[in-house]
């Protein structure tokens, strides 16, 4: 018995045609998928249709973390490899996985991720390492502005060594409208923080006008987006953009109170 027969993988799905068959690639070796969808209208529930091993739940979307949660009363296996419809197991991760035996005090493990853009990898981006193989049991997902992360207890988190690559090739319009609903909650997690329990960048950020710029030079220069031709360029501009939306909800926020 291989370690990976105890894992099912989980995803959280909305309109992802444009992603789920790539999610779904590197994940032959799984036996379960779960699978939980908040109303999807664009053939994404066909292609999971298409997947004897694919089991959907529907449920409407409240937040991330709910969505999540939920998910997680759905698995029978003792470990879950909790992914977003955007990520992509690299082949080299999906070898380490085959070969993975966690020990007895590891709850859980991280990756560490390729940012692409339309399947062209990034020298480096903004997205951070995340907890996304666990025990069932010592996972719980809490929200986090926008964002969701989970939080493990009752042993420890190790690094897997292989990344997963972050590729969400939805349309851009949709790209757009999501940014403009993480800003809003962005900024309600932001301004109800209490300032000594701020990160420095959250403060730099809290004040509006210096983060996009900051953003803009921090992933061209020091993450090498420069370097990377029209791919980090795109990126770059997207960062850039997200905080300027990030920017004008907090100073509506203050004009208005």
């Amino acid at each position: 018995m291989q370690f990976l027969d105890g894992v099912t993988p989980l995803i959280i799905t909305f309109n992802e045609t444009a992603n789920i068959e790539r999610t779904l690639a590197p994940l032959g070796w799984a036996r379960r998928i779960v699978v939980i969808d908040s109303g999807s209208t664009d053939g994404t529930l066909e292609i999971l249709a298409k997947d004897p091993r694919i089991v959907v739940h529907h449920r409407p979307f409240d937040s991330f973390a709910d969505q999540c949660n939920f998910g997680l009363t759905k698995i029978e296996t003792d470990w879950v490899l909790s992914l977003d419809a955007d990520y992509e197991l690299s082949p080299a991760l999906v070898e380490e996985l085959k070969s993975l035996w966690p020990a007895d005090t590891c709850a859980g493990l991280r990756a560490a991720f390729v940012y692409r853009i339309y399947g062209r990898p990034l020298r480096g981006s903004l997205y951070p390492p995340r907890t996304v193989l666990y025990r069932v049991k010592s996972g719980q997902y809490a929200n986090e502005g926008h964002g969701h992360r989970v939080r493990i207890a009752g042993g420890d988190v190790a690094a897997l060594r292989d990344p997963i690559y972050h590729d969400d090739r939805k349309p851009l319009l949709r790209w757009l409208q999501s940014q403009l609903k993480y800003a809003a909650r962005e900024a309600a997690h932001l301004l109800a923080m209490p300032r000594d329990e701020m990160s420095r960048a959250d403060r730099v950020r809290a004040m509006g006008w210096p983060a996009p710029i900051l953003v803009f030079l921090y992933v061209l220069f020091a993450k090498g987006a420069v370097l990377d031709g029209p791919a980090g360029w795109y990126y770059a501009f997207q960062r850039l953009l997200a905080e300027v939306l990030l920017a004008l909800e907090l100073l509506d926020r203050r004009l208005k109170s």
